[in-house]
C-alpha cells in the first residue's frame, strides 16, 4: 500500500487557514476571490443554466465557512475547495433525479471477433481538427455530458481541469488506483459516443479530431 504523503503547503496558504479558522471575513473574501473562477468553471460543467452553477458555488462556499475548523491540511486547501464543490453539484444532481447511476458498459467501443473496432475509428491527428472550433468544443462536451457522472466527474478533472491523479482523487474521495481506472474507462466511454455520434450524423470527415479537444472543451 502506497503511504499518503502530505502536500506541500505553503506558509501563505496555511496563515489564510488560520484566519479562516478564525473567522476573518478578509480572509473569506481572499479565499472566495482566488478560487471563485477556478469552482464557477468547473460548476459550468455540471449544470447548463449559469445561475444553477453560482448557485452550486455559493453553497460550496456555505460549506467550507462551517468545515474550516475541521480542515487540516491533508490536501492542498483548492483541492479540497474542488472536492467540496464536486460533492455539492452531485448531490445536487442526485436531489433532481432520483435514479440510480447508468451503466457505463453500452457507452465502451465495441469489437468485432477479429479485435476490431465494430466502427471504423475516425481520423486521429490534431490537425484535422474542424477550423469551427468552438462547434468541436461543444460537440466534444455534450459527448462528455452523456457520461455516467463518476466518470464525467473523474474525466472532468484529470483532461480539463488538469489536476494530478492524487488532487482528482482527493477531489473526489477515491483512491488514485480507483480514479485511474474511472479516467481509463471513462476515456474509452468518450470515444466510443464520439464515434457513434459522428458515425450516426455522417459527419465523421468534418470533425475527426473531436476526441483530442477534450483538454479544450
Amino acid at each position: 500500500m502506497t503511504p499518503h504523503r502530505t502536500p506541500e503547503v505553503s506558509d501563505d496558504e496555511r496563515e489564510l487557514v488560520r484566519r479562516l479558522r478564525e473567522r476573518d471575513e478578509d480572509a473569506f473574501e481572499t479565499m472566495i476571490r482566488n478560487n471563485a473562477p477556478a469552482l464557477l468553471r468547473v460548476a459550468r460543467r455540471f449544470f447548463n443554466n449559469e445561475q444553477d452553477a453560482r448557485d452550486v458555488v455559493q453553497q460550496a462556499f456555505a460549506s467550507v465557512a462551517k468545515a474550516i475548523t475541521g480542515f487540516e491540511h491533508q490536501s492542498r486547501l483548492s483541492t479540497w475547495l474542488y472536492r467540496i464543490l464536486v460533492n455539492e453539484a452531485l448531490l445536487e444532481l442526485r436531489r433532481r433525479r432520483r435514479r440510480p447511476e447508468v451503466s457505463i458498459e453500452e457507452l465502451l467501443p465495441s469489437f468485432d471477433l477479429n479485435g476490431k473496432l465494430a466502427i471504423d475509428p475516425i481520423g486521429s491527428t490534431a490537425d484535422e481538427l474542424s477550423n469551427d472550433r468552438r462547434e468541436t468544443r461543444e460537440f466534444v462536451r455534450n459527448c462528455i455530458a452523456r457520461l455516467p457522472e463518476s466518470y464525467r466527474v473523474a474525466l472532468m478533472l484529470r483532461d480539463i481541469e488538469d489536476l494530478t491523479v492524487d488532487e482528482a482523487a482527493a477531489a473526489i474521495g477515491v483512491t488514485p488506483n480507483a480514479l485511474k481506472v474511472r479516467v481509463h474507462r471513462g476515456r474509452q466511454a468518450l470515444r466510443g459516443i464520439v464515434q457513434r455520434e459522428l458515425h450516426a450524423q455522417g459527419g465523421a470527415s468534418d470533425m475527426k479530431g473531436a476526441p483530442h479537444a477534450v483538454h479544450h472543451a
